[in-house]
């Protein structure tokens, strides 16, 4: 996959996702790093096989499949280990790791997770992705207030751009938003040194207590926030291939570095819909050229103690914006299919909404628990329009009708007859069967 097969809009479609992750969620493995008591040479190893991690998998996969598959760090997991590490050896953090990354292996080999998640309707996981993207779109606006000029001249240069070249919408706003924050003194880069850092290797200490206590929940929330909404977004996209080699290869790979800090990787959702938009190709067969995101997580792992200090230079109401707009077109397909058939809108817009809310329950984030009520939704749903397509109807109607049918006809009370036998003989007596369906 050379560069000059690239096209432009692809390579950024990967820069892009690429800086969206580290910006928005780098600064959180640092601190769960130093909650373990790593050192600062030793945290810079764990971003660099982090890097090298996501880079090889992102790359291996995609070329692969022809698909469009990036790989990323378990933001939710990330999130745990900074309180779950607490009084807990740097030792002990890497045993937990190899006790995560084994089980999500273990899930591949036995084809469980793939199971489960070919039976998810793709209305939910277009739902359950438009949650997810919802806070990116929302973010658009949220930085307008203290950065005006700013965020409305990148907007002002998408706009312009979308309507005459869409293609290069992200571009322009791109350079239009380094222009102006170079102008004003925005970009900080006293703070930068490149330095580049090699993995560290940790041998790992197993307890029982921290396996059961942290290594479990980070498997959960790793599989439930990360790699559902990452698999969903691919199905959401129109990507749907085989889920248990891809639970191999990446928890495998993670099982190989969790000596070096790797904690995980994943099937990417927010930053893989990003290189899956129409924005990184107009044509889906050739959007995998996108996967140009596993060389910039290659050229971030080889500077792994830099790419902090690199990310914290820029803007965050730069970052924001532009992740916004990326994945804006992306946010408005999801919505069209989660909403296109009317029998599941119910069930999607549940799932959407509680998605969207962002909650935590029992350390796993929203993603899941949106598409479980959705799934509850549609399967009540499914289980009534079953019903009624079998001419099954509400009690209260039968007993009126079996009533009625009494005073007419006292002999008829005496009959033996099931309640669905007497519901299909009426409902095809009075040719109204095609109105109680779903």
């Amino acid at each position: 996959m050379r560069a000059s097969f690239i096209p432009f809009s692809s390579l950024l479609a990967g820069f892009i996702a690429v800086l969206v992750g580290y910006a928005s969620s780098a600064a959180i493995i640092w601190q769960a790093a130093q909650v373990a008591g790593a050192s600062a040479s030793q945290i810079a190893g764990w971003m660099t096989a982090l890097g090298l991690g996501m880079g090889i998998s992102t790359l291996a996969l995609t070329l692969w499949h022809r698909v469009p598959v990036l790989t990323a760090w378990s933001t939710p997991g990330a999130a745990l280990l900074v309180t779950g590490l607490q009084g807990v050896t740097i030792n002990e953090a890497i045993g937990i790791f190899i006790f995560a990354n084994a089980l999500i292996v273990l899930c591949g080999v036995t084809g469980l997770f793939a199971r489960l998640m070919n039976i998810i309707p793709p209305s939910l996981a277009a739902a359950m992705l438009a949650g997810i993207l919802l806070r990116f779109g929302l973010q658009i606006f949220t930085p307008l207030p203290e950065n005006l000029l700013l965020c409305g001249s990148m907007g002002l240069a998408w706009l312009v751009a979308r309507v005459a070249a869409p293609r290069y919408a992200i571009i322009a706003a791109l350079v239009c938003g380094l222009l102006v924050a170079g102008c004003r003194g925005d970009i900080v880069t006293n703070g930068v040194s490149f330095s580049l850092a090699s993995p560290v290797f940790i041998a790992p200490h197993f307890t029982l207590s921290t396996l059961i206590s942290v290594g479990l929940p980070l498997f959960l929330v790793t599989m439930a926030s990360q790699n559902a909404p990452g698999i969903a977004t691919m199905q959401a996209a129109g990507y749907r291939i085989a889920v248990s080699p891809l639970m191999i290869v990446t928890g495998g790979l993670a099982l190989l570095l969790s000596p070096f800090g790797v904690f995980s990787i994943c099937i990417a959702a927010i930053t893989a819909a990003i290189c899956q938009s129409p924005d990184a190709h107009p044509q889906k067969e050739k959007r995998w050229l996108a996967a140009a995101a596993g060389g910039f997580y290659l050229l971030a792992g080889v500077a792994g103690g830099s790419v902090s200090g690199l990310i914290a230079a820029l803007p965050g109401a730069w970052v924001q914006m532009l992740a916004g707009l990326a994945l804006l077109s992306t946010l408005s397909g999801s919505l069209y299919r989660a909403l296109a058939n009317e029998n599941e809108r119910d069930a999607a817009t549940l799932t959407f909404l509680l998605t969207a809310s962002g909650i935590t329950l029992a350390g796993i984030g929203s993603a899941f628990w949106g598409l479980l009520l959705g799934s509850l939704c549609y399967c009540c749903y499914r289980a009534c329009a079953a019903r009624r397509r079998e001419g099954v109807i509400p009690v209260t109607l039968l007993k009126r009708l079996l009533k009625w049918l009494a005073e007419l006809n006292p002999q008829a009370s005496a009959m033996s007859v099931s309640g669905a036998e007497v519901s299909r003989t009426i409902c095809s007596a009075l040719s109204i069967r095609r109105c109680m369906t779903y």
